[in-house]
């Protein structure tokens, strides 16, 4: 004998509940108890002419039918349909209003920079990486439930692998709508340099030289001033450079205001050395607001890194722009080892800007570099040349693309484009001396 399908009780109700708020919401009433914002901004959204609170209204109808008839499998159907297409209209809601630079910083100053300051702190105590742990998890959870549904079709079983797809879609286009809600819009809200009144103009090759041999100065004043091993390398534990962040941040804040914000440790990766395979020294999770370190690569432009990755928590966006902000950051926090490494990466990134232009001189200017600091750069080129190869060219193709879809078009290629906010802020100094 056959049981009779039962009422999904929990379903039915959540699903009328959701049906009545559409149907109120498409007569054009207030929805002041919504918690976000969502509801005003999806308010006039319409997919074909259809306003989305009636297509809303019929999702959940449908929702309830099947809930009342106990069409428990339909239902989850249908429900994970739902959320993808939510997903998809969040990220058409995002791509649009992206097109407003007063939204957009009205986002990130009320919504997105509040919301990862408060999971930061929340995942802070943490001595690891929170992000790093919840990609495993989830990776994990996707592959045991694939390899079940394997298991289930050896057996000749209903395998659901169509449903597999549905969730994993599904999840992942909500990751992705998340990270342009918390990252995402940082890159369309005003950014560091019309915050600090700098204009990036376009520079010539004399003062790029100037800049340059200014930058190798400091470098070599700067070389003497941290503990080095045996062999000249730069000996500053990688342990004393991620607990002694609390003050980096000190000197360029008093000179920007506006960077400030509450110190979150940063913490170091499990999984560096895949991070070298790719060709990355840190990054920030969109999603907690947390910064890893790649701690397998040589230490010595560890602390410009933490610094780099700080300047995101901080709201600084554009990789140009978080790279300058490093190294000013690094050069006048008052510590040894972040001001070595801050003028070592601009030092670097000038001197290869200046090769390009000029081969000959910019490899004379190499040489009046002091041993410490030639050995150095040749230990950091070293270790970086193991990891050549396409798992490296996968990484950069992959984040390359990633900013483009934010309209950072020179890709990968933005790091090296903070030449231009260097030789503004540093040529006046250079020339002084």
């Amino acid at each position: 004998m056959k049981r009779s399908r039962e009422i999904l009780t929990g379903p039915l109700c959540i699903a009328l509940l959701a049906a009545a708020f559409c149907i109120w919401s498409a007569f054009g009433n207030d929805v002041n108890f919504c918690v976000t914002a969502g509801c005003s901004l999806y308010q006039d959204f319409t997919v074909g002419g259809v306003s989305l609170w009636w297509l809303g209204t019929g999702t959940f109808a449908v929702l309830a039918l099947l809930a009342l008839l106990g069409a428990a499998a339909p239902g989850c159907l249908l429900a994970g349909l739902a959320l993808l297409g939510g997903g998809v209209a969040a990220l058409g809601v995002f791509w649009a209003a992206r097109r407003s630079a007063a939204a957009m910083q009205w986002w990130v100053e009320y919504v997105s920079m509040p919301v990862k300051r408060f999971v930061s702190a929340l995942v802070e105590p943490l001595p690891f990486s929170f992000c790093e742990l919840a990609a495993t998890a989830a990776i994990l959870i996707c592959l045991v439930r694939l390899v079940q549904r394997i298991v289930r079709a050896m057996h000749r079983k209903q395998a659901g692998f169509a449903a597999w797809v549905l969730h994993v879609g599904t999840a992942a286009v909500w990751i992705y709508a998340g990270v342009c809600a918390l990252w995402g819009t940082q890159y369309y809200a005003p950014s560091f340099a019309a915050q600090a009144n700098m204009q990036a103009p376009a520079l010539n090759v004399e003062q790029l030289a100037a800049t340059t041999v200014w930058f190798a100065e400091q470098v070599n004043a700067a070389a003497d001033t941290v503990p080095r091993d045996e062999t000249g390398l730069f000996a500053v534990s990688k342990e004393k450079i991620l607990l002694n962040t609390g003050h980096v941040y000190d000197g360029i804040v008093a000179e920007y205001p506006f960077l400030a914000g509450p110190h979150r440790s940063p913490k170091p990766a499990f999984y560096s050395k895949l991070m070298s395979a790719a060709g990355f020294t840190g990054y920030l999770c969109p999603l907690f607001g947390e910064s890893t370190l790649n701690v397998d690569c040589p230490a010595v432009f560890l602390p410009a890194t933490i610094a780099h990755e700080f300047s995101h928590q901080r709201g600084v966006a554009a990789e140009q722009e978080a790279n300058f902000v490093a190294i000013r950051a690094s050069t006048t926090c008052g510590d040894a080892a972040y001001e070595y490494s801050g003028w070592l990466m601009g030092y670097l990134y000038l001197s290869n800007a200046w090769y390009s232009a000029d081969p000959q001189a910019a490899s004379e200017n190499y040489r009046t570099l002091c041993d410490a600091v030639r050995t150095d750069l040749a230990d950091n080129n070293a270790y970086w040349a193991k990891w050549e190869g396409p798992v490296k060219e996968a990484g950069s193709t992959v984040y390359t693309g990633f900013l483009r879809g934010y309209d950072q078009t020179l890709g990968m290629k933005s790091y090296g484009a903070c030449v231009d906010l260097l030789v503004e802020y540093y040529y006046p100094m250079a020339q002084e001396e």
